[in-house]
């Protein structure tokens, strides 16, 4: 899986996808764009997006608990950094796609298939 978020956050254009106070510290949110299922985190204030999807088996991340900044695969037990994607347990071996977030206007903004050198693409942008 590839990382977007090394990608030149200039060669982004991002979308407002939904208000930061529907996102409140601790939770998640699950939204579709471009038939990418992505989930949404704020954890302590800071928002990251990982695609939903465990990498030994495809099937969806999302629903597994969260363990400080790692969200365990509830089918296998295979743990992914939240703010990088990077598979951290067995089984799985190949890191889940993180997208760049930004906060405008008190929207959380993502970046939907938009690198001018890439064709599968997705963004996270720090909060300001």
């Amino acid at each position: 899986m590839f990382n977007y978020l090394d990608q030149d956050k200039n060669q982004c254009e991002f979308f407002q996808i939904v208000p930061v106070e529907d996102l409140p510290n601790g939770e998640r949110l699950f939204v579709e764009v471009d038939d990418k299922k992505i989930i949404l985190f704020n954890l302590a204030g800071n928002l990251y997006a990982l695609g939903d999807v465990c990498t030994h088996d495809d099937g969806p991340v999302g629903d597994g608990e969260i363990d400080g900044h790692e969200i365990i695969c509830p089918r296998h037990g295979t743990r992914f950094n939240i703010s990088t994607g990077q598979a951290t347990s067995l089984p799985a071996v190949v890191d889940i796609p993180a997208y760049p977030i930004r906060v405008a206007n008190i929207f959380c903004l993502y970046a939907p298939t938009i690198f001018k050198n890439a064709s599968d693409s997705i963004a996270r942008c720090d909060k300001p």
